[in-house]
């Protein structure tokens, strides 16, 4: 039993899958293929239209109007420009601005059609339904535009607008055995990544350069770039490594590190230092595979890393499994965010966890899945519980202000009876030679 937070560990439903990174770098022909997994399959997308229908019903919405390109992948399959309609029952109609043929060859919706401007859209939902025009009609409020807002309002004519972002998310959360498989094949483009950086970290490379080198190895196998981040406000981008006095710099991100970036038109990230010998080096980094997110934090050096250093990773290691150990069904998110709390202090790292006194996050984790961070957030205060299926990224931190940054971030996912680690990547500090 956890002396920290009382909690019982729970080790039979916790897989980690242990690989050797002494072996090769993967050559092309081992390249993860985006083309053998898509289209998404018929089953899932209408899965997924009758459970959003069904809340549209509890909701007493007459339908939901979709333009959100994550949300719009997720219900059709396709990213194409266009718009989707989601009656409260029967099919969903896909006006498409741009591109016709390629959003009918990519998505399984049965009825989708050409539209040559926004101002047909009340029209080409006229003649699409049987039903009544939508009186009360469901929208992405949490994300649109104001004046987009008012222009869709205005267009529609519907007797109310109201937001179903909501139910759009809660939709979203619960992960299908399907997702689960394509936010695998994520995680192993991640460990492959990690190999890679063990393999080819060298004295004297930039935290740009190093992150650039990365960067490029992962879109060849199939990492599309653009990180997909639902509030306006937040960049999505996959370069955040920090080396050294790197990784206790605090900054604009919502995070306990920001690092240095590039300039202070972009001050978080990796920056022009350069990487030293014995440097704890804090890599997090976010990948997106065929629509699907994985983000994944890992400590390495080169050559031999500084016994505080060392000590600090091995502390926030033991957050991180005292979370997962208390992760179950019905378990809330403040539970889990006070375990790690209460486990931090008990190892005497109170001052570091989350950041420097006066600048800490309140957050440990987030659900992950189309968008890079979703709904529930693993925070103080959150009093969401716990489901099967949910899929999460757990990461908490450790910062050492102008000193270095300790971290850990694992992907897992809820199970009937506690969690399963869906991240490859050994825990060990990955240790490069010089």
């Amino acid at each position: 039993m956890c002396a920290a937070c009382g909690v019982e560990p729970k080790k039979t439903d916790c897989q980690v899958i242990k690989m050797n990174f002494s072996e090769g770098i993967p050559n092309r022909s081992e390249y993860i293929s985006p083309s053998s997994i898509f289209p998404i399959p018929a089953d899932e997308i209408f899965a997924r239209i009758r459970k959003i229908q069904a809340k549209l019903a509890d909701a007493q919405l007459d339908g939901l109007l979709v333009v959100q390109r994550a949300d719009l992948f997720y219900f059709t399959g396709t990213a194409q420009n266009g718009v989707l309609f989601i009656p409260v029952g029967g099919d969903p109609l896909l006006m498409v601005k741009r591109y016709l043929p390629r959003a009918r060859q990519e998505s399984a919706i049965r009825r989708i059609v050409p539209l040559p401007s926004v101002k047909n859209i009340p029209d080409l939902i006229s003649a699409h339904t049987p039903q009544p025009y939508p009186a009360k009609m469901g929208m992405e409020l949490d994300v649109m535009p104001v004046n987009e807002f008012r222009f869709y309002r205005g267009l529609l004519g519907c007797k109310e607008c109201l937001d179903a972002s909501p139910l759009i998310l809660e939709t979203r959360m619960i992960k299908s055995a399907w997702e689960m498989d394509r936010i695998s094949d994520a995680a192993d483009l991640s460990y492959r990544c990690f190999k890679f950086m063990q393999a080819h970290l060298r004295p004297g490379l930039s935290e740009i350069a190093f992150a650039s080198m990365v960067e490029g190895y992962a879109r060849e196998l199939g990492h599309a770039g653009k990180l997909r981040v639902r509030d306006y406000q937040t960049e999505g981008y996959s370069w955040h490594i920090l080396s050294g006095p790197s990784g206790g710099k605090v900054g604009l991100l919502d995070s306990p590190m920001s690092g240095e970036g590039s300039s202070p038109a972009f001050p978080c990230g990796a920056g022009p230092r350069k990487i030293q010998a014995h440097d704890p080096i804090m890599a997090d980094l976010s990948y997106v595979l065929n629509g699907y997110h994985f983000d994944e934090t890992r400590m390495l050096v080169l050559g031999d890393m500084p016994y505080k250093a060392r000590e600090a990773y091995k502390a926030i290691t033991e957050v991180h499994d005292c979370v997962l150990d208390a992760v179950r069904p019905g378990v809330s998110m403040n539970a889990l965010f006070d375990c790690a709390n209460r486990k931090a202090s008990a190892l005497g790292y109170e001052d570091a966890f989350l950041g420097p006194p006066g600048e800490k996050v309140r957050f440990i984790g987030h659900g992950i899945g189309v968008e890079l961070i979703e709904p529930p957030i693993i925070a103080l205060g959150k009093r969401e519980v716990l489901q099967e299926g949910m899929v999460f990224a757990l990461e908490p931190k450790l910062t050492f202000q102008d000193a270095f940054a300790a971290g850990i971030e694992s992907v897992f996912r809820v199970t009937a009876k506690g969690h399963r680690l869906m991240s490859r990547t050994p825990r060990d500090i990955l240790t490069c030679p010089l």
